[in-house]
Parts: C-alpha cells; structure tokens; sequence
C-alpha cells in the first residue's frame, strides 16, 4: 500500500515523538473565550513541557484577536501542554507531538452549584490488615448553555468522609482526563472542600482515605451529597458486602459490582463489610510534585490561597493502599461512570489493545486504493492520540516505568506495521 504526502509527514512526526528527538519548532495558537466565542485579547499564556513534572519553558500574552506564538525545540517532538489564565484560573490544552497550531478555550466563571451534575458515584473498597482503604470516583458533567466553568475560590465542590476516616488524597480532572492531587480545604466534621474550576464536558473527582477495620469487618456510612443518579460499589471477591437496597452488578477486572438505589430523601446510606485480600501490588511507587501559580482548571489550582500538585510518575506521599486503590478506580472509572460505547481505561490495557478498540469502530471494508490510504490516515492519526495518553498517563503516575516502556516498544511495533502495510 502506497501512502501519501500527509501519511508520511505523520509518520514522520511520529517518529520523532516515539525516539525522543526534538527539533526547534514554532507553533501558533489562539485563545478563544467559549462561553461568548470571541477572541480573548491580553490572556497570559504559558507553554508547559510535560517531562519533568510540568515545567514551564515559555510564556506570552495572546494579542487583540487572541492569537499568540512560541518557539520550542520540543514543539512537534514531545507532548506538551498550552495553559491560558483566564480570569486568574488555569485552562489548558494538551500540544501532541506532530501539532503546531491549536486553540485554546477559556470561559467565564459560575460559583452556581446548578452548573453541575454527578450522575455516578463509584466507592471502591480494599481491605490491607486492620485497615480499610476506600476510594471513591465521581463523575461531575457541566453541561451549561451558554457554557461557563463552575469555580469558586473558596471551594466548590464537597465531600463528606465516614466517621473515623483519614483523608489520604483528593484528585480532580478536567476533560483532558490527566489527574491532578488538590489541596483540600477543611470544613469540619468530616467534610472537605477543592476549589477547581470544572469545565464544561466531563469532569472527574478522585479521593482516597482510610478507616480502621478491626477483626476483618467495618461498617461505613456514605454520605452522596451531589444528587447522585446512581452509585457503584466495587469489593474484592473475597469480601462480602451488605446493605440495604444492594443490587449484584456483575464483575469488571476481578472485582465484584454492587449498585445501591438510593431511596427518596436519603441522605445517607450504610454498608456492612467482612473478609481479606490480598495485599495490593506497591511496585509502582513515587512522590507528588507541587505546581506554583493561581488557580488551575483542568491541570492546577488554585487562587485564593489553594495550592495544588500535580503527580508526576511517583506518588511517595501517599501510603501505597491508597495509590494502589486510586489505580483501580482509574482502571475502572470510564466504563463504570460513563458506560460508553467505546471505553479506554485510563489506567489498564495496553497501547495495542488501545488502538485495537480505537481503530475497529472505524474500519470499513477497503474496496479501492484511495480508501486504504484513508484508513491509513485515520489509524496514524488514532496511534498519535494514544502515544500522547500513554505520556500523560505516565506523568500522572497511573502507570510504572516498567509498563511505559513496554507499551512505547508496542507503539512503535503498530507504527511499523502500518508503515509497512
């Protein structure tokens, strides 16, 4: 199969992303104020170099018809990030090697609480000894029209823990999906606060904690307090869980899945657990790195005093029950909260199977040579998409050393076959 002039730049580019070489580039961008679409004249913008924890490699305004420029050596070459401050919050828009033009989108702000919605809860239990890790997932979807970004300095989104629980971490992310540790805000008995400006699409909340669990048993109070559609409670097999109103949801990546009802005018529900597992896997380990500056939306946050972290590839921080609870919640979260069509793991599955899944939706039978190179097309643009996941999923620590260099050597296997093909 022959390619064409724009298969080959592809290929090129994907080359060069896949063997680390960078060569100067510029690219040129532009800010675009969403919620009135018109340009966003004077916003500062920053272009982050994803290796290293997030650095910051060059800085500009954009212009009167928010357009701006930078020149980079890693432009083209590695995943990088654009971050535009808006309105003292961080929005940001990934930069995949092979691009050199892109928009960014900025939107005004709502402190509303009806600008968002969390239509599915996930709480994910692991026992480890006389301790019982629990994390939990939400899915927070801002569907404003015209759309705005739901942020308040002092905190904006809340979470009530169950008596006697350690907060370990909060984590939040935007559409882009890259996790982002937060610093929370306290708000006493048991309850926590982030201030992170949620954009409109989907948005993710991440926490991890700890309660005793004494004689192999517990029993925990869940407190929803966002007007949850429905919650998903995932349990090793070998532990049991009961409660009222429980319904067996089947199984997912070794785990069983119960779904609870819950009853008009609940405010809280509980759960009785017993049993042991086995002591989770703490091969992956690391620490959180901080990012200085205002408030972030998707990647950082926050004004008003907030700090955030952003987690590199290691999380020494955190205990390695709480990581490793995180992982499965990762692992799991896109097909249990969004149940879409089509759902790639954040943090399971391999670069193949990836671009397997990716690339089987859109295959059609190639009649002529034309639409061969049209599918050719297609699946170097799905295999830049995934090698730019695979390198935020590395700086996000949902994936060792190990498994990145494994799944990079599959990548570059796909790019030969299709070169070939």
């Amino acid at each position: 199969m022959k390619l064409s002039m724009r298969q080959f730049w592809l290929v090129g580019v994907l080359s060069a992303g896949l063997c680390g070489s960078a060569q100067a580039a510029t690219m040129h961008g532009k800010v675009t104020n969403a919620t009135t679409g018109k340009p966003a004249a004077s916003v500062e913008v920053i272009l982050l170099q994803l290796q290293g924890g997030m650095q910051p490699v060059a800085n500009t305004k954009s212009d009167a018809q928010g357009q701006f420029t930078f020149d980079n050596p890693g432009i083209g070459a590695q995943p990088m990030l654009v971050r535009a401050v808006y309105k003292g919050v961080n929005f940001h828009q990934p930069l995949p090697p092979g691009k050199d033009s892109l928009e960014v989108k900025v939107y005004d702000l709502s402190g509303d609480v009806k600008s968002v919605v969390v239509p599915s809860h996930l709480v994910i239990f692991q026992p480890n000894g006389a301790t019982l890790t629990v994390a939990e997932q939400l899915l927070v979807r801002n569907e404003t029209n015209p759309p705005v970004a739901f942020f308040r300095a002092d905190g904006n989104f809340q979470v009530t823990l169950p008596d006697k629980a350690e907060l370990k971490q909060i984590a939040a992310s935007g559409p882009s999906g890259m996790p982002v540790v937060q610093t929370p805000i306290e708000l006493g008995k048991n309850k926590y606060a982030i201030a992170f400006a949620f954009r409109p699409g989907d948005n993710e909340v991440r926490l991890a904690y700890e309660m005793p669990y004494p004689g192999d048993a517990a029993t925990v109070k869940l407190t929803p307090s966002h007007g949850e559609q429905r919650i998903i409670l995932v349990v090793p097999p070998s532990v049991t869980l009961a409660g009222d109103q429980l319904t067996s949801a089947g199984q997912e990546q070794g785990m069983n899945l119960f779904e609870h009802t819950i009853a008009a005018g609940a405010t809280s529900f509980t759960v009785k657990l017993s049993g042991t597992a086995p002591p989770l896997d703490a091969s992956n380990g690391g620490g959180a790195q901080s990012v200085n500056g205002r408030q972030g939306g998707e990647d950082a946050d926050s004004s008003g005093g907030v700090p955030i972290q952003v987690v590199p590839g290691r999380l020494d921080s955190l205990k390695w029950p709480a990581f490793g609870v995180l992982v499965i919640g990762f692992a799991l979260g896109g097909y249990l909260l969004s149940r879409k069509t089509v759902a790639v793991p954040a943090g399971g599955g391999t670069v193949a199977a990836q671009f397997t899944t990716e690339t089987k939706v859109k295959r059609e039978p190639a009649k002529s040579m034309a639409a061969l190179d049209q599918h050719a097309a297609a699946s170097l643009d799905g295999l830049k998409d995934l090698i730019f996941k695979l390198e935020l999923r590395r700086q996000a620590g949902t994936i060792s050393e190990a498994e990145y260099t494994e799944e990079r050597a599959r990548a570059e296997k796909i790019l030969r076959d299709l070169v070939r093909g």
